[in-house]
């Protein structure tokens, strides 16, 4: 792709975008948290008193863009639902407008017009109708002579003082000014310029600067904006979201609050990613104190996106007045920790998997910032349960998913249950009608013995599922584990892909049981054909994308499928392979049967000189091969990796250090053979 380092700048002018900053590839280690320089105090404001908290509220562009439905009545809907669905009584404030409100041209007075067939009765009446739920109304422009859709609705530049008197005029509260056709001009200028012109309006109206993160605002705008943003935009797939997340996660010291770090806006129920991937979108935008902007148009939301928008428990954390952004613990082998201190002095505690399979991530207490104490309460923030442990904290973690916890020590632990840990060792790949052996454990983290253990594992109708081994005891001392094996075989007929399972343990006393339950998901699968295969013909188990859809035999393209070019590398045309772009993983199920994987790899012609990549090849959890950065003034490079034995063998492209921006990345003629 392009990358778009705004939610709708026009492909063919983004050639150049750079994305700044510090980026993460595959993991980001960091040492343990060091306390605070003045811990429990939140850092000095600016003097406005605005976005002390990171602001929380609805954009229309992630779900809409420009097209016909977006305009006053969905506005409308939306903000009653904020108040009918009890989101404005979570936090969520703003209801803010992005691009193509107004009409391509000014007035003869060199006024902005809103769009008449979008808003009839005008901003200020819309205004009007949002503040009289008690919500307040944001609007977009740009900070050049055109904003950034394809039509080039009238930008700011050089209308800054008469635009920032317009908006105060019409009541809005909150402007994202975005980063397009700026002719030249010096970005801390043109932003600085709005800031002049929004505080001579003597309304208090919260400034987002959305450059990108394209000149490090980071380093320069907290006394300009109240937000920056930090990244190129989000879509709504997994391999965005991750691609966001690691390069925003370095940045958390400069966030506080009255000036925050922006991943952009949350893509929460727009349908792109699972259940599972959305709590973790959402928990980690939380623990970075990130702005939580609703994406999704929640006139059709589901039950589980207003479950997920509305966890007021997972809202809190991303609004704790003290205002810091959680700091990395871990990441080694994708098992992120994520810790953020809070005002109370609790953390929470992000324990984030982001492999493709089921990982128990481990810490302790004082590897993320608590003092020593003789036990700690833990909240499952997304199970909402309570319990209590000795100092570890432990959960086995489902692909793509995270635990979100809030650890605190003090003497209250005691009238908790301890926690238990679920382990999970053995494959949860299965071919049909074969037998696949899976082992559980429970491991008691707490002071306390656990008594009346049982653990169940559950799986769709017809799996035969059978346990081993013991899965009750009557008491399970505290550090001590309860292992149990368990063979399960899907019937001969059922369809190869995902399907569920879930692991429960339950223990205590009657009336006062407490649970613990791990969602997990088993692939139903078939071994690679003998021989030689390509592999843009063979099934996936799973493929995550920088940018739009992995292509089968077609470069990457653009973010929609079927949409890329023949594959080409250094002139040369390839008839077979994959096109992706980094960040980017495709994985293939090859059942201790194969031996090799070969590939011409190199980055797409379709991006001219721009893009630096580098391609790696993984069998099981060993790394077989990998090229090294490479550019698009190479030709193909030739890899070839031994993949004998390996279950999973996984293709992977990361950028090569310098942000994603173009990086189309090809696995021409990329064969296995079995």
């Amino acid at each position: 792709m392009t990358y778009r380092p705004s939610p709708h700048r026009p492909r063919a002018r983004l050639a150049g975008a750079l994305l700044a900053g510090v980026l993460c590839a595959a993991g980001l280690a960091a040492p343990a948290l060091a306390a605070p320089a003045a811990p429990g105090k939140p850092a000095a404001p600016p003097g406005d008193g605005l976005a002390l908290t990171p602001p929380m509220g609805f954009n229309n562009w992630n779900s809409t863009h420009c097209r016909a439905e977006f305009d006053a009545a969905m506005v409308k809907g939306v903000a009653d639902l904020i108040v009918d669905k009890g989101l404005k009584d979570a936090g969520y404030e703003y209801v803010n407008l992005d691009d193509c409100w107004a009409l391509p041209r000014r007035d003869a007075d060199g006024r902005l017009v809103p769009d008449p067939a979008r808003f009839p009765d005008g901003i200020g009446a819309l205004a009007d109708y949002v503040h009289a739920k008690g919500l307040k109304l944001g609007i977009y422009t740009s900070a050049g002579t055109k904003t950034c859709n394809d039509a080039g609705f009238p930008g700011a530049l050089g209308h800054e003082y008469g635009d920032a008197r317009q908006f105060a005029d019409w009541g809005v509260d909150y402007l994202k000014y975005d980063n397009c056709h700026n002719e030249g001009v010096d970005a801390v200028r043109r932003y600085t310029t709005m800031r002049d012109a929004l505080a001579a309006t003597g309304r208090p109206i919260v400034y987002s600067i959305c450059e990108w993160g394209e000149n490090e605002p980071w380093k320069w705008a907290e006394d300009v904006g109240h937000l920056w943003r930090t990244t190129g935009d989000i879509s709504d797939d997994w391999g965005s979201m991750l691609s966001i997340l690691k390069q925003n996660l370095p940045l958390d010291r400069h966030a506080g609050p009255g000036h925050w770090n922006d991943p952009d806006m949350l893509e929460v129920g727009n349908g792109g990613m699972t259940g599972t991937e959305y709590r973790t979108h959402f928990s980690m935008w939380a623990v970075m104190a990130a702005p939580l902007l609703i994406g999704t148009d929640l006139r059709t939301a589901t039950p589980e996106t207003f479950e997920i928008l509305g966890n007021r428990e997972v809202v809190a954390v991303d609004q704790d007045p003290l205002g810091r952004q959680g700091r990395v613990v871990s990441s080694e082998g994708g098992r992120w920790v994520v810790a953020k201190e809070m005002r109370d002095g609790s953390r929470a505690v992000a324990l984030f998997n982001e492999s493709d399979a089921p990982q128990r991530i481990t810490t302790d207490a004082g590897a993320v910032g608590l003092p020593k104490a003789g036990g700690y309460t833990v909240r499952d923030l997304w199970q909402h349960r309570t319990t209590h442990t000795a100092g570890g904290l432990s959960a086995t973690v489902p692909a793509h998913g995270t635990v979100l916890l809030r650890v605190a020590a003090g003497s209250g632990w005691a009238q908790y249950p301890p926690a238990v840990a679920l382990g999970l060792e053995g494959s949860a790949l299965v071919e049909a009608g074969a037998p696949a052996t899976l082992t559980t454990t429970v491991t008691d983290l707490g002071n306390t013995a656990a008594r009346q253990v049982s653990v169940t594992l559950d799986g769709p109708a017809g799996w035969r599922i059978r346990a081993t081994g013991a899965s009750v005891t009557p008491a399970l001392p505290a550090g001590r584990t309860l292992r149990t094996a368990w063979t399960l075989t899907p019937p001969r007929s059922t369809p190869t892909g995902p399907y569920d399972l879930t692991v429960r343990v339950r223990y205590g006393p009657p009336g006062a049981r407490a649970e613990t339950v791990l969602a997990l998901t088993a692939s139903v699968v078939t071994a690679p054909p003998p021989g030689t295969s390509e592999l843009g013909s063979l099934p996936w188990l799973s493929a995550a994308n920088g940018w739009g859809p992995v292509e089968r035999d077609t470069s990457n393209g653009e973010s929609a499928a079927g949409d890329g070019n023949p594959l080409t590398i250094g002139g040369v045309v390839y008839r077979t392979g994959l096109g992706v772009h980094a960040e980017s993983r495709v994985a293939y199920y090859t059942g201790g049967a194969c031996e090799k994987v070969t590939a011409l790899v190199g980055l797409d012609d379709e991006k001219g000189d721009a893009g630096t990549v580098a391609f790696h090849l993984w069998a099981d959890d060993r790394e077989v091969a990998s090229t090294g950065v490479l550019t698009n003034a190479m030709p193909a490079q030739r890899l070839t990796a031994d993949v004998t034995g390996a279950e999973v063998v996984r293709l992977v492209v990361t950028d090569g250090g310098d942000g994603i921006d173009s990086d189309h990345a090809d696995w021409a003629e990329a064969r296995l053979t079995c």
